[in-house]
Formats: C-alpha cells, sequence, structure tokens
C-alpha cells in the first residue's frame, strides 16, 4: 500500500470464472497480511489522530498516539469503544457527534439506528467511503459465488438499517441486475412471492427468518419454494445461516447455496465478516475491517479456537471512522484452513448470539441459537419458536414455546416429550415445552425477536 485511502479502479471485473475478486490478497500468507494491515492500522488511526476530536480525547486520556503502534501487539493496547461512547458524543457534540472526520461537503450519506435507547446512533459517509464500500462488498459478494448475470432479489427494508443498501451498492459494483424490494409493509411476503415468480431472480438477500416466512407462505399458496430457482441465497440482520439446523432447512427449502454474512451496521462495509460459496460460517477479511475477538471480562485478545467478541476496526473509512469498536456480539474464530483456498480467520459458525441476549438461568448460560438449532432439527415441528425465561419465587423457569407441523396434531405429546428431552441434554437444564398449533407464533419480514425475559432481575 502506497497512499492511504487505497483507491479502486472502478472498471476492474475479474472474469465470471475466477473464484477470487482479488486473488494475491485473499490467498496470500497469514505473516503477509499483518504487514498490511498493520500499515493500514497506522493510516488510519493517523487519519482521525488528526481530525477527529472524539478519538485525539479517548487516545490522549488514555496515552495512546499513532506513531506508538509498531507492531499489532501495541494496537491491542488502544481503548475499545462502544455504542454508549457514540451515544454520549452524540449528546455532547449534537447532531452528529466530534467524529466526523471528512468535509462535510464530502459527506454524501447519513444513516442510523433506530435508537432503541432514545438516543439514535448517527452514521454519515463521504463520497469516497461510499464507493470504497462498494468495492468491499462486491469483492465479498464475488466470494459466495455471485456474478454480473444475477439478478439481486433485496428482502430488506431500505430504510436507516444500512445491510440493504451494502447489499445494493455491492449489486451493483459486481454489475449484476439489482431488484430492491425491500420488506416490513402490511402484505408485503405474499407480495414477495409473487414477484419472485414474476422475474425469476438467481439470487436472494434478507434475514433467515424472512426467506423461511416467504417461503411458508408460497406452500399456502400450493408453491414449492424450490421453484422460485434461486440459486445462491446470503443473508445478514440475525443468526441463522451458519446454525448447523437453521442452515440445513434453508437448504432443503430452497435447493440453493446458503451463505452467512454480517457485522453491524455501524461497520459498514459490514460484508467483511463474509461467508463462501465453499462452506458454513463467515471468513474475516482483515484487510478492509480489522477484527479481534477478545474476552468479554478481561478485553483480551483471545486465542483461535476460542469464544469471543468482535472487536472491529475500519481500515479504509475517512469518514466517521471507528477503531477498536466493541460489537457486543459472540462468537468463536480459528485459523483453520477454508476449502476455498482463502487465508482470512473464519468464524465457524457465524455470529450466533449476543452479550446481552444471552440469559442465565439457573447458572446455565443460554443462547438463543442453541434453543433454535435443536428447534429447527427437530422432524414434526413448523421451525418456528420463543424462549420465556421467568421466575418462580427464587427459580427461574425457562419455557420453550414452538409449534407443531400441520398433520402432527396426534402426535404432540410425543413432539413435546422429544423436545423436552433434546433441550435438557443440549442446555444442561430442564425447560418445559408450550406447544402452539401451526402459524400461533407471529412471523417477522426482518430481525425475529426469540428472547421474552419477564423476570424483574433488579427486585
Amino acid at each position: 500500500m502506497t497512499t492511504w485511502p487505497p483507491q479502486y479502479d472502478d472498471t476492474y471485473l475479474p472474469p465470471n470464472e475466477q473464484e477470487y475478486w482479488f486473488p494475491d490478497l485473499e490467498t496470500e500468507t497469514p505473516s503477509a497480511r499483518i504487514e498490511r494491515v498493520l500499515e493500514k492500522v497506522r493510516g488510519q488511526m493517523a487519519w482521525a489522530y488528526e481530525r477527529s476530536p472524539f478519538y485525539k480525547r479517548i487516545w490522549d486520556a488514555a496515552g495512546v498516539a499513532p506513531a506508538h503502534i509498531l507492531t499489532l501487539d501495541d494496537f491491542h493496547r488502544v481503548p475499545i469503544i462502544t455504542k454508549d461512547d457514540m451515544r454520549e458524543d452524540l449528546i455532547a457534540n449534537p447532531p452528529f457527534g466530534s467524529n466526523i472526520c471528512d468535509d462535510w461537503s464530502d459527506i454524501e450519506r447519513i444513516h442510523g439506528s433506530s435508537g432503541t435507547t432514545g438516543i439514535p446512533t448517527v452514521l454519515t459517509i463521504s463520497r469516497g467511503d461510499w464507493q470504497r464500500i462498494g468495492n468491499a462488498h462486491a469483492r465479498v459478494m464475488w466470494a459466495a459465488g455471485i456474478r454480473p448475470t444475477d439478478m439481486v432479489f433485496m428482502a430488506s427494508p431500505f430504510s436507516l438499517y444500512m445491510g440493504s443498501w451494502g447489499a445494493l451498492v455491492g449489486t451493483e459494483r459486481i454489475r449484476a441486475r439489482s431488484f430492491p424490494f425491500g420488506a416490513g409493509s402490511p402484505g408485503q411476503t405474499k407480495m414477495a412471492v409473487r414477484w419472485i415468480q414474476a422475474t425469476s431472480p438467481t439470487v436472494f438477500y434478507g434475514t433467515p427468518s424472512f426467506a423461511l416466512y416467504i417461503a411458508e407462505t408460497a406452500r399456502e399458496q400450493g408453491i414449492d419454494p424450490k421453484s422460485f430457482g434461486f440459486r445462491t441465497l446470503f443473508f445478514s440482520g440475525e443468526p441463522g445461516a451458519s446454525i448447523p439446523a437453521t442452515r440445513e432447512m434453508l437448504q432443503a427449502t430452497f435447493g440453493a447455496t446458503i451463505v452467512d454474512m454480517g457485522s453491524t451496521g455501524e461497520m459498514s462495509p459490514w460484508m467483511t465478516n463474509g461467508g463462501c460459496a465453499h462452506s458454513p460460517g463467515m471468513h474475516l477479511w482483515q484487510d478492509i475491517v480489522y477484527t479481534e475477538l477478545v474476552d468479554p471480562v478481561t478485553k483480551e485478545v483471545v486465542p483461535y479456537g476460542s469464544e469471543g467478541v468482535p472487536v472491529y476496526t475500519h481500515l479504509e473509512r475517512t469518514s466517521q471512522p471507528l477503531i477498536r469498536f466493541w460489537s457486543g456480539d459472540i462468537s468463536r474464530w480459528t485459523d483453520e484452513p477454508c476449502p476455498c483456498g482463502r487465508t482470512y480467520p473464519r468464524l465457524p459458525m457465524g455470529i450466533y448470539g449476543r452479550v446481552d441476549d444471552m440469559v442465565t438461568v439457573r447458572g446455565e448460560n443460554v443462547y438463543p441459537s442453541a434453543v433454535e438449532n435443536v428447534v429447527r432439527g427437530m422432524p414434526g415441528l413448523t421451525g418456528e419458536f420463543r424462549m420465556i425465561v421467568s421466575r418462580e419465587r427464587v427459580m427461574d423457569e425457562l419455557t420453550i414455546l414452538a409449534e407443531y407441523a400441520t398433520g402432527q396434531e396426534d402426535a404432540r405429546d410425543d413432539i413435546k416429550a422429544r423436545l423436552e428431552g433434546t433441550l435438557a441434554a443440549t442446555l444442561g437444564i430442564r425447560a418445559a415445552v408450550d406447544l402452539k398449533s401451526p402459524g400461533e407464533l407471529e412471523r417477522t419480514q426482518f430481525k425475529a425477536k426469540r428472547v421474552i425475559d419477564e423476570r424483574d432481575l433488579h427486585a
């Protein structure tokens, strides 16, 4: 790298039959990649230190400066930032905070979160960053098998949510056809079935929940989802595409390649946790966004093979870069090779939970992904479920709401007993099961809310 930020040629396209967008970068030795990542880290930090009062304040207080970063081990001493840090900065410096970094005249897009705490997280993206995000997403989508000959059906909201826009700009950069269908409007699921049949897209993008909801809606109309003809489905927004039972359900439902993607909207280009067409899980595209997995308590980087919280660092963002950003997600990483030949570290099970989604029941940590893998792997169920956590006097109770499948009414008692037994063996605690009729649990066009915690933990 001779210049920072890097410049990309928007006229470049690999041959369709080529596996890699940039063969040399994607298959280089890890030691060579470390040197390039370190150079980018230093360039990103120098840019932010000079232009961001947000980072200068935090780093000066910690006694850290870009010149101190001689190795990636040095970089691990840089303070981790959180969404709370960003919100506090927004309150103190309304409306956009003190981390813009680019000239305001260069800002092209404004996005953000919905602000579940009452204070939205505002994201600003410059023209140069949007061009680099498009190139990054095209590179990762190429690994998923998407080519210029494809049509991508995007069944996700075009709103504050960054996922849809990232999928759109990546599709456009590949020169594929995009169908930004959206999600969230009344009647849109039935409409999706009609439009998919009418236009024959080859690629689907959305959440696993919405894809399965579309399939269920199609079956109610006598349509086999395999007849849609999707070759590839890629997902973000929620766990699922790397959870074995859900992945198998998606493959069996659509007869297509399933690819898992996604970090957080704040980290756009968010596809830099992005899988390939050859194996489950996700590659960590470390030369675009540098990812570390850290212990949730000590914040120290954990070795490969261990579970931790991904901490992300932009390497090519001039507008509002995030450097050592705490994701709050839970995953496990490995440096074992992938059949595709890329030499990036991987998250072999994808992102399978959040620190704040994990519930502790009678001393055991329970993740929704573990329950999902059991429910969606058991015959006789629709796959839809909810977790209800309650407290009877001093004892925590876990109840799993699930639906028996159509035609399984007479087998309900047997299904319930099998589900309770498998959950107990998997979770290490007893969980009650409440079986509902097919369709009784509400479906979603976007992220499914699986956990309902009814305990008053502060009483």
